[in-house]
C-alpha cells in the first residue's frame, strides 16, 4: 500500500504535465473515452494512453468498462487528500504572514511615536512656505 506522501509524490507528478492536468479539467465535466480525450491534441491514441496510466497510477483516474466503451473516470478522493496538504501548509504560511505584519504594525507605531513631524521640513524644501494662502 502507498502511504499519503508517496501517493502525494505521485498526484503532484502527474498533474505537473499539462496535458495530463488538462485531461483531468476535462474530466470534471464527466466520464470521457479514450478517444474523446485525444480528440483537441495532436498526439496518438497511445500517446493518451500512457498520460492515462500515469493519472491512473497517481489515483486520479480509473477506466471501467461500459459495454463497448472503456470510459475513464476521474476519481475525486484524490482531490481531497490533496485539499488536506494544501490547506495544512496555507494554514502555517497565513500564520507566518500574520506574525509578520504584527511585527511591521509594532515597527511602524515605534517610528510613528519617536519621528519628529517631517512634512514641514519636505514641504520648505520643496520650497513651500508653511504660512497662510495668499498671503
Amino acid at each position: 500500500m502507498v502511504d499519503n506522501d508517496d501517493r502525494l509524490t505521485l498526484v503532484f507528478g502527474a498533474l505537473a504535465d499539462p496535458t495530463r492536468r488538462d485531461m483531468v479539467a476535462r474530466l470534471t465535466a464527466g466520464d470521457a473515452t479514450v478517444g474523446e480525450l485525444a480528440a483537441p491534441y495532436d498526439v496518438s491514441l497511445q500517446a493518451v494512453s500512457k498520460h492515462l496510466k500515469v493519472l491512473e497510477e497517481a489515483g486520479l483516474v480509473s477506466r471501467s468498462r461500459d459495454a463497448q466503451r472503456r470510459p475513464v473516470h476521474l476519481d475525486a478522493e484524490v482531490f481531497d487528500l490533496m485539499t488536506k496538504w494544501i490547506e495544512r501548509h496555507r494554514a502555517r504560511v497565513e500564520e507566518r504572514y500574520q506574525r509578520l505584519d504584527q511585527v511591521l504594525a509594532r515597527l511602524q507605531d515605534q517610528d510613528a511615536s519617536t519621528s519628529p513631524n517631517t512634512d514641514t521640513d519636505i514641504d520648505t524644501a520643496a520650497g513651500d512656505t508653511p504660512h497662510a494662502e495668499g498671503a
